[in-house]
């Protein structure tokens, strides 16, 4: 099943965050956060002005995004959970 997004909204994939602290340290499972990056795997077509014109969308496909803690909401799309958030809540583009 392909799911793709309406309007601004993108669909990420979250990227697992370490497993070890910077001084070496194993973390358990249950002390850990999700992390707030991401890839996204879709993007809608972008947003639209009150005329009706398009508003481009600023991230593509394969970007790898910065996004709020508590944003997006999940949903679960051929077995693999996914976020499904607005361009808005996505804080930056990492390189």
């Amino acid at each position: 099943m392909a799911l793709t997004p309406l309007h601004d909204r993108v669909l990420v994939e979250r990227v697992e965050g370490d497993e070890k602290t910077a001084g070496g340290l194993i973390i358990p499972e249950s002390a850990k956060e999700k992390p707030a990056e991401g890839i996204i795997v879709a993007v809608g077509e972008g947003a639209r002005k009150d005329s009706g014109e398009l508003i481009p969308m600023a991230v593509k496909k394969g970007d790898k995004i910065l996004f709020g803690k508590w944003s997006g909401t999940e949903v679960t799309v051929d077995g693999k959970e996914l976020l499904m958030m607005k361009e808005s809540d996505v804080l930056g583009i990492l390189s």
